[in-house]
């Protein structure tokens, strides 16, 4: 079953809903004018049921089936926030806030579910209820787990739970899906060394705090060459060395690195924490300095459920006539927390030749509008078909 013509129909619509999505981008749980749209649009749209306040400014709505006899209840998520990011893609309808931009295609991720509500409002050609979800702060807010704090999926009933992004280098309107972990947890760490600071010409009257950072930044390394299974995955990255010093003649009383770990299973996240704690304590002491580590848990792995990747696939291939093995992402996802509440799977749908998400050229292709709604649509109507 290819794209639905109904999509080719609505596809200026949409469009004109994502590019005045795009124009006005909003950061983290500040998504108050995107919800206020969203809200307005399912009104419009004859939904049963919706709440808004959900995960703060999360949007829920509730479509019903012409019959429910299956008692099955799915539950459909897009993003809405942005990036603080600066937009350079010169585009007539570019972000009007400075420093804010939908660099990860967020606005076409709602849109589109937007586009599967009205639909699915129009025919409700199923047996059983959707549960459409418009979720804040993606981007580092962890707006997923306040949603599911919230009770979400309990309120709600939801039994299963189906997500989407963009993907540039795919072609346009093409799938891709791997089941079981997909995209890694995203940990962060900030480690403080104490020493005792001086004159850079006595350094024997010191203890250099320089070095215990410069020593732990190379071992940290050995985590993943030396303490990790070779076949697991996990990165750590230092990404900043700050001093409380910036003369060039003075030993620092104390410095801070910070950076993040990305790991593919719990075993190996809850290896990584306690190494990496060891590795910063045993090396300042060795120095003769302390080190305070502050190891900060973000989101956790996403792990597609394999029925429900299955599933997912065999709609997607039959929209577009295939659908890829995706690869490992070492990058985090918050639909992460979603999934460990209950099964379901994530897919990409292809963006075309674009510049990578988080780029200030990045653009959401709407070319790839059709495709990511009919995937939406599709995972209804086939999992709840009406009788």
């Amino acid at each position: 079953m290819p794209v639905k013509n109904r999509f080719a129909e609505l596809l200026p619509e949409i469009t004109e809903w994502r590019r005045d999505l795009h124009e006005n981008p909003e950061i983290l749980f500040e998504t108050h004018r995107t919800s206020a749209i969203v809200a307005e649009k399912l009104e419009a749209f004859g939904c049963d049921e919706i709440v808004t306040g959900i995960g703060r400014t999360g949007v829920v709505a509730v479509i019903k089936g012409k019959s429910d006899t299956s008692g099955k209840v799915i539950g459909l998520r897009a993003d809405m926030d942005a990036l603080p990011i600066h937009e350079q893609t010169g585009l007539e309808y570019a972000s009007k806030t400075d420093g804010a931009m939908h660099a990860c295609g967020h606005d076409g991720h709602t849109a589109m579910l937007l586009g599967a509500a009205k639909y699915l409002s129009e025919t409700r050609n199923f047996d059983g209820t959707v549960v459409v979800i418009f979720q804040p702060a993606e981007e580092g807010g962890g707006g997923g787990k306040e949603m599911c704090d919230d009770g979400m999926m309990e309120r709600f009933g939801i039994q299963e739970v189906y997500g989407m992004h963009n993907w540039p280098g795919k072609p346009v309107g093409s799938f891709a899906i791997r089941p079981g972990a997909f995209f890694a947890a995203t940990d962060t760490f900030e480690i403080t060394f104490e020493g005792i600071g001086g004159h850079a010409a006595k350094p024997n009257e010191t203890v250099d705090t320089l070095v215990m950072a410069s020593q732990t930044v190379m071992t940290l390394q050995t985590i993943a060459s030396r303490n990790a299974d070779p076949v697991d995955q996990i990165v750590v990255s230092v990404t900043s060395i700050e001093s409380s010093s910036k003369a060039f003649n003075v030993i620092p009383q104390r410095v801070t690195i910070r950076g993040t770990v990305r790991t593919l299973s719990k075993d190996m996240r809850a290896l990584a924490e306690k190494r990496v704690t060891e590795i910063c304590n045993g090396t300042a002491a060795t120095f003769g300095g302390s080190a305070d580590v502050n190891y900060i848990l973000g989101y956790p792995v996403m792990v597609n459920s394999e029925d429900q990747t299955a599933f997912a696939a065999e709609v997607a291939a039959s929209i577009s006539g295939d659908c890829a093995d995706a690869p490992l992402v070492m990058g985090g996802e918050d639909f992460a927390f979603m999934l460990e509440e209950r099964p379901g799977a994530y897919i990409l749908v292809g963006n075309g030749d674009t510049a990578m998400v988080h780029h200030p050229e990045y653009n959401f292709n709407d070319d790839a509008i059709p495709a990511g709604c009919s995937w939406w649509a599709e995972i209804v109507e086939q999992r709840m078909p009406a009788g």
